[in-house]
């Protein structure tokens, strides 16, 4: 979603800065306005001090005052959002900027260094601040606990991942042996199997399985650690909570609820459904030039953990709320022939997860949904 950004008068001293980061320095680029050019800096990573000192010459550059505001901006990244917080801590007006929604050149062949891409950013800030719509989209920062309580969901799904990963590189191991992984398995279970030839697997085979095991174990206690700490959040939720709303409706369990929250649909402020379908990417993407129309699908180009769990909740709702309005609309719609049924799936998750937004920042349930009972 795109965050809200202070158009500045141009009659009010500021001093505008753009910061490029990579893992051993920094590059700002700093200027006064429209029409002036910027100067380039290079302070070593994450050394504030020096960060100030480069505001402090920028003042004295350009003679503005020292109360004057400090307006940067910074690619969303590998570096997080412990930046922001360091740069509104002294004082600066930061945001931080969807890195998918900069402009770029269109050749072929494109110059792209550190030095062009801060002064091309801190150019384009000056553009934002002085109210220029359209020129980026601004990432939404979350609050400290905000992006903590993001953690526990984030390793589950890692975890699990992990775990379907090492199952079926079990299974791709056992293949080339000519032998299946068996449906019942004791402790030493890959003792007992034999190739294609009826002789035992290999010593380093087995023993890679044992090593496997092992690792698989791990995960599933790990994964169940967090499962029971996710269970456990959803009995002392307060009453009325959004997590206490979501697990209350049928098909939707305290991990589905989780990734949604945590994700931020809530603490992301939205403000109508289209921002909602721009964060999920489940949005249209019309091809209009001359002639030539027709429609090049959704973007997809959202974010993974909630597509991810929407088109999950949405096969889930199909099937645990048969008499809503949203699974009467979609056997209407899309009833007939799997192909379409598969198309269909993700109109429902899109339309779902507005109707849960709404639901939790509201209290309008969806339509025909039924809760669990108590």
């Amino acid at each position: 979603m795109t965050a809200m950004t202070r158009v500045a008068s141009v009659n009010e001293p500021t001093l505008y800065v753009a910061f490029e980061l990579s893992q051993r320095e920094w590059k700002l680029a700093v200027t006064s306005g429209v029409g002036v050019p910027p100067v380039l800096r290079t302070v070593a990573s994450g050394d504030l001090g020096a960060v100030q000192e480069v505001l402090a010459e920028g003042r004295r550059r350009w003679r503005l005052p020292a109360t004057a505001r400090v307006v940067s901006c910074y690619e969303a990244g590998r570096d997080g959002f412990w930046i922001h917080r360091a740069l509104i801590s002294i004082g600066v007006d930061n945001r931080v900027v969807d890195s998918a929604s900069i402009e770029v050149n269109r050749r072929a062949r494109r110059a792209k260094t550190d030095r062009l891409d801060a002064l091309k950013l801190v150019t384009m800030l000056v553009r934002a601040c002085q109210g220029e719509t359209g020129v980026w989209r601004e990432v939404h920062v979350p609050t400290v606990a905000e992006e903590a309580a993001r953690q526990v969901s984030r390793e589950r799904t890692a975890l699990t991942q992990e775990q379907t990963r090492l199952r079926n590189q079990r299974r791709g191991w056992l293949t080339t042996w000519g032998c299946r992984l068996p449906p019942r398995r004791h402790d030493g279970w890959w003792q007992d199997l034999r190739d294609w030839a009826g002789a035992p697997l290999p010593a380093p085979v087995q023993a890679r399985l044992a090593r496997a095991e092992i690792r698989l174990a791990l995960l599933a206690e790990q994964i169940a650690t967090l499962d029971t700490q996710q269970a456990a959040a959803v009995q002392t939720a307060p009453v009325g909570s959004p997590l206490q709303q979501l697990v209350q409706l049928k098909g939707i369990a305290a991990t589905s609820a989780s990734v949604l929250l945590d994700e931020g649909l809530v603490w992301r402020g939205f403000r109508n459904r289209r921002q909602i379908g721009g964060l999920l990417g489940f949005t249209p993407t019309p091809y209009n030039s001359g002639a030539s129309v027709r429609e090049q699908g959704i973007s997809g180009a959202g974010n993974a953990r909630l597509q991810t769990i929407t088109i999950e909740l949405a096969w889930n709702w199909i099937r645990w709320q048969p008499d809503s309005a949203l699974t009467q609309w979609y056997r209407a719609h899309f009833g007939p022939g799997k192909r379409a049924r598969k198309i269909g799936i993700v109109a429902v998750a899109r339309k779902l997860l507005i109707a849960l937004w709404r639901y939790v920042t509201t209290g309008a349930m969806p339509t025909g949904a039924i809760r669990t009972a108590a």
